[in-house]
Formats: structure tokens, sequence, C-alpha cells
């Protein structure tokens, strides 16, 4: 049995003094992140955080949202990570759903944390102020806190089936569900992942993905699994510092999402010293055929990872990249120890090439959505096995004769031009395909002939790409129902905090 902050203490025990985490100008030994976290269980505990107690984790990527949260774990209690860009009514909502004891945000928040806390919604509510700085009225100061606490574990208890996180998913449709990770789904996610990413305690990864997106949480998970070092940055607001960075620290391993390579795709890279790195990895949304070429042309001696996930999985398809030439577009095969296959509407498996719904089993598969049993049950139907659940991804796929995944869409985005269905990331995988196209995403407009007119959103690298060019690239590569009608050039692609494309921001064309 293997609980998730026995990732940091077993490193602590066996690498003391290895740098663990590079964060905001300090470097943390494993031995010191370890007994901060031991400080900030002890502190939660004597202000009554309890075993399966929530405690919400409402920062930035910071030295005290990755102590916050092995510190919860270490308390007995389930973290929830809220990205900080979350407004207050939606963080109230994730607060009273989740029904937290304990609330961490920084002191410019501290307006939100007093509400909450004079309404009595959480017992607890602390800033991060700077040290010896006075919290502000009915907040706990995060340094005093930590400075008053034994720096010796706190009693263990708990079991691998006790929950260790709420991850709650973006809402985009409705109020958000909280994914309920227990700690045997985390490790066996953790240890698959870095299985087949060959992660040894050499490696150093960079990421500036938030700790609220699983994504990003995962980096540092598994970093601490397997003894390495987490180089974590705020943001990627500044891709030429971040590079820089990557280059001193001589990082091995970069996570990132399309956005990411889509900026950095366009920068000179040969300014930059990436010898280092030994892999990179996408998900969150499938990379165009035409974009992993550019990176494997940008990083000839890197190993790139395309991938496929969602929360209530964690990681469920990774390409390996050896297979990449000979299975373009696919985003690969199940993740160690797990099975995947496609399924109609009745049940049935399909054969290869057809399209269905990707379902999957495996001990990353959750144990369902917080306190939502028929979501869960819609989502998370019975498996072969007595008290065992399958996924329903919602997600539609194909699967060749040699067992390689294909992304088509989501259920949802699925679009019905000329009563024909039409997936959106086929035609955008044919508009990545266009020379001075840095990103692309295709909606559905209503029209009174087509029922959906197809409307390409394209940010274009050359201002002399025109519409009329677009829409021959397409014609010539593309069934006729499948051509957009429209092509509308933007600035930039309204984007989730995770980095996917919001096709509900994406707005009719102009006339």
């Amino acid at each position: 049995m293997l609980l998730v902050h026995q990732f940091l203490e077993r490193a602590a025990a066996r690498t003391p003094d290895k740098t663990a985490l590079v964060c905001d100008g300090q470097r943390l030994s494993y031995a010191q992140v370890d007994a901060l976290a031991n400080r900030c269980a002890n502190a939660l505990r004597a202000h009554g955080v309890r075993r399966g107690d929530r405690v919400v984790i409402w920062c930035p990527n910071s030295i005290e949202a990755v102590v916050a949260i092995f510190g919860t774990l270490k308390a007995g209690g389930v973290f929830v990570m809220v990205n900080e860009t979350t407004k207050p009514d939606r963080l109230a909502y994730v607060v009273k759903n989740s029904r937290a004891r304990a609330l961490l945000g920084q002191v410019r928040q501290a307006a939100t944390l007093q509400q909450l806390r004079a309404e009595g919604v959480v017992d607890v509510a602390i800033a991060t102020v700077a040290e010896g700085v006075a919290p502000p009225e009915g907040l706990l100061a995060w340094p005093a806190l930590l400075a008053a606490a034994s720096a010796s574990p706190p009693p263990r208890e708990g079991i691998d089936r006790d929950l260790a996180c709420l991850i709650y998913t973006s809402g985009s449709t409705g109020d958000p569900k909280g994914v309920m990770s227990a700690h045997h789904n985390v490790v066996f996610a953790a240890t698959s992942i870095s299985t087949y990413l060959q992660n040894q305690a050499e490696d150093i990864v960079i990421s500036a993905l938030p700790l609220s997106f699983d994504y990003g949480l995962y980096q540092l998970l598994m970093v601490f699994l397997f003894g390495g070092t987490l180089v974590l940055e705020r943001s990627f607001t500044y891709p030429a510092a971040f590079l820089e960075r990557l280059a001193a620290e001589r990082a091995t391993g970069l996570p990132g999402v399309p956005t990411m390579w889509a900026m950095l795709l366009e920068m000179d890279l040969g300014q930059f010293d990436l010898s280092s790195l030994r892999y990179v990895t996408n998900t969150a949304a499938a990379l165009p055929p035409s974009h992993i070429q550019r990176l494997r042309a940008a990083f000839p001696a890197v190993r790139v990872y395309s991938m496929y996930g969602l929360t209530e999985t964690k990681r469920t398809l990774y390409m390996p990249p050896e297979h990449l030439d000979a299975h373009p577009g696919s985003v690969g095969i199940a993740i160690p120890g797990t099975e995947v296959w496609v399924e109609d509407d009745n049940g049935r498996r399909c054969g290869p090439n057809e399209v269905g719904e990707l379902v999957v089993r495996g001990g990353h598969v959750m144990l369902g959505y917080w306190e939502a049993p028929e979501a869960t049950a819609l989502r998370f139907p019975p498996g072969p096995l007595p008290g065992e659940r399958l996924c329903r991804s919602g997600d539609l796929f194909t699967c060749d004769e040699k067992g390689f995944h294909y992304f088509v869409g989501r259920r949802d985005d699925m679009l019905k031009s000329r009563g024909e269905k039409v997936a959106p990331k086929e035609v955008e995988a044919v508009l990545h395909e266009l020379e001075g196209v840095v990103e692309a995403a295709v909606a559905g407009v209503p029209d009174p002939l087509l029922g959906q007119a197809i409307c390409a959103y394209v940010v274009r690298r050359d201002p002399g790409l025109t519409e009329a060019a677009v829409l021959r690239h397409c014609r010539t590569r593309l069934e006729d129902f499948k051509v957009p009608k429209h092509v509308q050039f933007v600035d930039s692609l309204p984007k989730t905090t995770t980095g996917k494309v919001h096709r509900a921001s994406l707005g009719a064309p102009r006339a």
C-alpha cells in the first residue's frame, strides 16, 4: 500500500539533500519540502482538519501550493486545487460543494477569504502574507502558521482507498464536477505514465502548467515519485525567459499544450541551448500531424509524446515516439496496465476504423463525481468484475487494425452540415497544414439551408493569407460538405485555463 504523500517521504529518505523543487527563485531539497509539509500537516490538524476533510488551495504555482498539497495529504485530508484566476463566485461554489474545512489563498484575495470565513463556509482561512506581516482580520498567516507547528511527521492514518484529491472539471456546460481521485488511482496513474516516459531520478522537469490542471499537477506528483527535480514556473507568459530557464536548469522533460507549442514554433529556437531535453509531451488537445512534424524538426534529438487523457482517468492513451511515422495522427495505445476499446451506441465493440465512443478500464479510472450519483452512473458504468467501474470518455475514436487509436471529436462538438456529420478536428488538421496558419479552430454557426455552416477561425502568421487561399486549400483536401463556408481571421483563439479552445466563445462570422 502506497499513499501519495509517501512519494515525498520516500524521496526525502533516499536523497534528503537533493534539489526537489526550484520555484520563485528558491531551491528546496527533499528534506526541506518534507519538513515544511510536516509543519503544514500539524498546523492543519491543530486547526481541526481531520481524515477525509477537504482543503481548498486557491494559489498559483508556488512553494506554498506544493507544501499545502503534501501537507494536506499528511494530515489525512483531501486537497482541492483551484486556479488562481478563478473568480470568487466560482470559488465559492467549489468550496461549498466540497464542504471544505480550510481554504488557502493569496493576501490579495483577502476580501474573498474573509467573506467565506465570516459566512461560516470554511472554518479556517489562511493567507500567504509575507513573513512577519500580520494577516488581514479573521485570517491566519501562512508563515506564522508553519513556524508555530512541529516539523515532526504527524500521526499516520489512512489507506490507499481514501480520497487524495478532488479535481474539478471546467464545467463549460454547467457547474463543475469534482472528480474523486483515491490514493490508489493517483499512484497507479503516476506509475504508469512515468513508466512509458522512462523517467529516472536524474530527470529534471520544467513546467509552467498550473497545478490546478491535472496535467500540471501530475508533473509534481510524478517527479516526487521517481525522485527527480521539478522546475515550477508561474506561467508561460514570456517564452524566451522560460527557455532560458530550461537551458540554465538543464531540464530533460518539457510538458506542454498546443497553444504553447504554437508559440514556440514561431520562435527562433536556435538561440537557446536545448541540448539537455530528452522528451516533450503534449495533451489537453490533440496536436495536428503537421505540428507534430514541426516539433520533431525543431527538437530532432528529443522524443515527442503525443497523448490523450481526461480528468476522469488522468491519462488514457500515449503514442510511442517510434511509431509516429507509421501512424500519423494517432494518439496511440493504452497506457501500461490498462485496457481501452471503441464501442457503438448499442455497446457493441467496433471493428477496425469504425467510429464509436472510447471506453476505458484500469486502476486509473477514478471513483466518480463528488456527491453526484446520477452523473457518476452515466460516466462510470459497471465493469466486468464485481465492484469495478469503467469510464465512458464521451469522445469519439476509431482504432486501426494494429490497435492504434485516432481521436475523431467530442460527441458534443460534432457538427451537422448538409445532413452530414463533420468532425471539427479533421477540418482543423487540414487548416494547420497550410503555410502561414499558426492556430485554427472550427465551429458551427446556424444556417437556414445547411443547418450548420462550418466556420474556420484562423490565427495567421502571414497577413497576405486570404480567405480564398484557405478555401482553395480546403477544397483540395476535404469533401465538399466539410469545406468551411466562412473563414474569419482572428488575433487569438479563446482558451480555457487548461489551454483548450473554448468553442462556445467563438463568435459568429462577420457579415
